[in-house]
């Protein structure tokens, strides 16, 4: 039976990839900050684990870690994200920024390094980063979002150095841009559901092979600029 790790998945996308991923028949490790709130995925049928894991939180991620050491984990993927507060040019909120970074940049990389192991021993040895279109340098045409671009583009680099280093354990490791999700982050306006989203993404993970490694695409399989 493969398996996959979610993080941030109480609600929106990341919630869509544990009741997908359940319904193939996957076993799933649901990962959420307030599991207490995370009714809609314990009422989920199939093989699904609830974890409470704050992703800031380096002690906790070691210790889930530990927990699942003898599991292999197919696929991890890195969705917890926050974007944090929509300000302009000369609102900067510096600390708000640095709490971003925590949870969009910081925690990935931080779920790599602890669970790199568990991923290194399933048959499909995959990482996906939940990234946004917003961190492309070469896309940006409008400005603004200072805060939520930077942690994307940083954790854009992150996924390319990743890719690097983890080639020779097996690893594939790429960030992806789901669309414009109708959740609470994309809002109501947005351009697609997140069943519809979490679909496109699967059947970029489905087709992706060691030599993508590094790139980042779009949820419908586009490769997108960095």
């Amino acid at each position: 039976m493969p398996t996959v790790l979610v993080t941030g998945t109480n609600r929106g996308l990341g919630f869509e990839f544990v009741k997908s991923f359940a319904a193939d028949g996957w076993r799933v490790h649901a990962c959420a900050r307030n599991v207490e709130k995370a009714k809609d995925v314990r009422a989920l049928d199939g093989d699904v684990v609830c974890h409470k894991l704050d992703v800031t939180n380096g002690l906790k991620v070691a210790s889930l870690a530990r927990e699942l050491a003898d599991e292999p984990i197919d696929i991890l993927i890195n969705n917890a994200g926050v974007y944090g507060p929509r300000t302009g040019f000369g609102e900067t909120d510096y600390e708000e920024w640095a709490a971003v970074l925590q949870v969009n940049t910081l925690a990935p990389l931080r779920m790599v390094e602890r669970f790199a192991g568990l991923v290194e021993k399933s048959e499909r040895k995959l990482v996906v980063n939940v990234s946004s279109v917003m961190g492309s340098i070469a896309q940006n045409t409008s400005g603004g979002g200072y805060i939520y671009r930077s942690s994307k583009a940083a954790l854009n680099m992150v996924t390319k150095s990743l890719a690097n280093d983890l080639t020779e354990r097996g690893l594939t490791v790429v960030c992806v841009h789901p669309g414009w999700v109708q959740t609470d982050m994309g809002g109501a306006q947005a351009d697609i559901t997140p069943a519809e989203s979490v679909a496109g993404l699967r059947q970029v993970m489905t087709g992706l092979t060691a030599a993508d490694s590094g790139k980042f695409f779009n949820y419908d399989g586009q490769p997108l600029e960095w």
